[in-house]
């Protein structure tokens, strides 16, 4: 039987998985089986141990579609907090190789469990090249797009290792952001679909936001879109450069977006459970989709 954890970051669930622990490579129809909330363990993603040669740790990021993701704020906190209480990490800090890039992460331990965890994320880019987009201009601030409604919207693109696209507005509201979200996620300006956030400016040091993410849909938090909307908030003069909290439906986490764009976000993290899937699942939907489908590549 294959062995899992779940943990989540304000509401942002995730299952962390071993590759060395499964029978067979995950396919797309297994993984969107077991994160079926219905029908299966129920997440928003499968967090995948993996070796690496660059770092201390590899890790490979599935959205419950069964698509990849390149880096996940949230999902490395859990990560993070997993390698350290199972056993895995026998520091506080360490590094982990995602395909978004090289991070580290720190461990802040009470009473021998991770509360909290700091990883630093990586640098903000507003260049097209690395967001990607179609049409090639100097800065990606200021995006027009129409979408497939006839809305017509002004956005910041912007990668911290995944792509984003931000959406300033005088208020935020969840019903919109549902509407509006997938429209954008799918926009053809962006070829390999982007996470979308709106965002409402609190002061020179805070934002809230709502969350489509890219694979996933709707969610309670992100720590990736933290990211991307506080540089934006940055990049755009709305905010200064240093810690700006973002507020989500789930909680709030602080990002430092650092004057050279480097970016240090931090927050909680709490572990659910761990078990294992049961036999007959695994047989019906691990096994058997492994035996006739493509492995996710």
């Amino acid at each position: 039987m294959i062995p899992f954890t779940k943990g989540h970051g304000l509401g942002n669930d995730y299952l962390v998985m071993a590759e060395a622990d499964l029978p067979l490579p995950l396919t797309t129809s297994a993984i969107v089986k077991i994160c079926d909330r219905n029908w299966g363990v129920g997440s928003d993603g499968i967090l995948l141990l993996v070796p690496s040669r660059r770092a201390d740790f590899g890790l490979r990021i599935f959205n419950p579609d069964g698509s990849e993701a390149e880096k996940s704020g949230n999902g490395l906190r859990i990560f993070a907090k997993y390698l350290r209480e199972h056993g895995h990490a026998s520091a506080d800090r360490f590094t982990v190789e995602t395909p978004g890039g090289l991070v580290e992460c720190h461990c802040h331990v009470r009473d021998g469990r991770v509360e909290r965890v700091t990883v630093e994320i990586g640098s903000a880019t507003f260049r097209p090249s690395e967001i990607p987009m179609r049409e090639s201009r100097p800065e990606a601030v200021g995006v027009r797009l129409e979408l497939s409604d006839g809305t017509k919207l002004t956005a910041t693109a912007v990668s911290v290792g995944n792509p984003h696209c931000v959406v300033f507005a005088d208020r935020v509201d969840p019903d919109e952001c549902r509407r509006v979200g997938p429209m954008i996620e799918r926009h053809p300006a962006f070829p390999n679909r982007t996470n979308v956030q709106f965002a409402r400016v609190l002061s020179r040091h805070a934002i809230e936001i709502q969350i489509w993410e890219r694979g996933a849909g709707y969610t309670l938090a992100s720590g990736s879109s933290s990211c991307g909307a506080a540089s934006a908030a940055v990049k755009n003069g709305l905010c200064d450069h240093g810690a700006v909290t973002v507020t989500m439906p789930g909680g709030q986490l602080v990002v430092d977006v650092r004057p050279d764009w480097t970016l240090r976000l931090e927050g909680p993290v709490e572990e659910v459970y761990s078990g294992t899937l049961a036999a007959e699942f695994e047989e019906a939907y691990v096994r058997a989709a492994g035996s006739s489908e493509a492995p996710v590549s």
